[in-house]
């Protein structure tokens, strides 16, 4: 069997550092915040290039946070992209705005820039780029509409960490930026966990009352804040993974390399194209199969090769959206793409035989399905 990504094998590998991180957290009973907590954000900003890292409880709140912080608020609209995970637009409303979405390229999935231009109304306040799969939004293009329209940018980078644009990284290119440290991510927690980045130093302050009930100081209050608090045993995992990060990165990219190579004969295939300008960290190996893609899948868990959906159903035809008032046709782009893709085992100790297999059962599988 090849799993979809294998969280064990990583802890066997590092299993004396994390218990070891885990026992320094529980003799210094530094359970909430604390100096684990401390380090991380100091070395996680150091590690993207901000000023600022402030540790919160998940990727949403990150998101969330990020939103309220910059004063986006009831009445306020946020574009973003159609065909991302549901804790982006849930963000936006949790901070009390309306999500507005766009399609896709259908090369990269990245967020259409002509489509974010043509929803801008008088309402809208930001722009939440979705650097989706492991790759960077077309920062250019976005960070020219934002100032055009004097529009924010509060970046989601959950999928991207250590992915770079034009030599900088993910999560430098907003007022803020949101990262998920979910278990399966490049750098995952055992557990929920995530951060948000920045180089404003109001905004930091902020943020860090907003994750702390509101609260500069202890028992004052002076706004509305959530419980968002990063815990000091996750931080102390992050850790001891932010030091091998890179180095899980490039494992990443051969993988991917490797994929390629073995799948290019096959033309009915369609690979990851890697966007202009961006490097790709592959959190994900997203391609696209011919024919009926459930029953691929299925046939591939018959067949002891665990694959994922990422995205089967595009946000705008979610239940939950109906209110929004978008309709099948609205978004061509991410619909095609949300029936015909498919993503592969990846993570960083998958081996090459692991990899030759997958690819040899996928062309399988296709050739036998005609």
């Amino acid at each position: 069997m090849v799993p979809f990504v294998d969280l064990k094998k990583q802890f066997q590998e590092h299993r004396e550092e994390f218990l070891t991180a885990i026992e320094r957290v529980m003799q210094s009973a530094a359970f909430i915040l604390g100096s684990e907590v401390e380090t991380f954000e100091r070395k996680f900003a150091d590690f993207i290039g901000t000023k600022y890292a402030i540790g919160v409880a998940s990727g949403t709140d990150a998101l969330h946070l990020a939103l309220r912080a910059v004063g986006i608020g009831h009445g306020d609209e946020v574009i973003t992209a159609t065909n991302t995970f549901y804790a982006t637009t849930a963000a936006i409303e949790l901070a009390g705005a309306r999500p507005v979405l766009v399609d896709c390229d259908p090369r990269t999935y990245l967020i259409d820039v002509e489509g974010v231009e043509k929803a801008i109304t008088p309402r809208t306040k930001a722009i939440i780029p979705v650097h989706l799969y492991g790759q960077v939004a077309p920062m250019d293009d976005i960070l020219a509409i934002a100032r055009k329209r004097n529009l924010m940018i509060i970046e989601d980078a959950c999928q991207a960490h250590g992915a770079m644009y034009k030599g900088k990284k993910a999560g430098t290119f907003g007022r803020a930026a949101a990262f998920s440290f979910y278990p399966g991510k490049n750098l995952g927690a055992f557990g929920d966990a995530g951060a948000i980045t920045t180089d404003d130093a109001t905004l930091y302050e902020r943020l860090c009352a907003l994750r702390n009930y509101g609260s500069p100081k202890k028992y004052f209050h002076p706004q509305f804040g959530i419980n968002s608090r990063l815990d000091g045993i996750q931080a102390a995992i992050l850790n001891v993974k932010l030091q091998y990060l890179d180095q899980w990165n490039a494992a990443r990219v051969r993988a991917a390399e490797r994929y390629h190579r073995n799948l290019k004969g096959f033309s009915e295939i369609i690979l990851p194209t890697c966007a202009p300008h961006s490097t790709h960290v592959y959190h994900l190996f997203v391609v696209q199969v011919p024919g009926n893609r459930d029953r691929i899948l299925e046939k591939l868990a018959q067949e002891g090769i665990q694959c994922g959906i990422h995205y089967p159903i595009p946000l705008h035809l979610q239940k939950a959206y109906t209110s929004l008032g978008y309709h099948e046709g609205d978004f061509p782009c991410a619909e095609v793409a949300a029936k015909k893709i498919l993503s592969l085992p990846m993570f960083p100790e998958i081996t090459a035989e692991q990899i030759d297999c997958v690819c040899e059962r996928l062309i399988a599988v296709l050739s036998a399905a005609g």
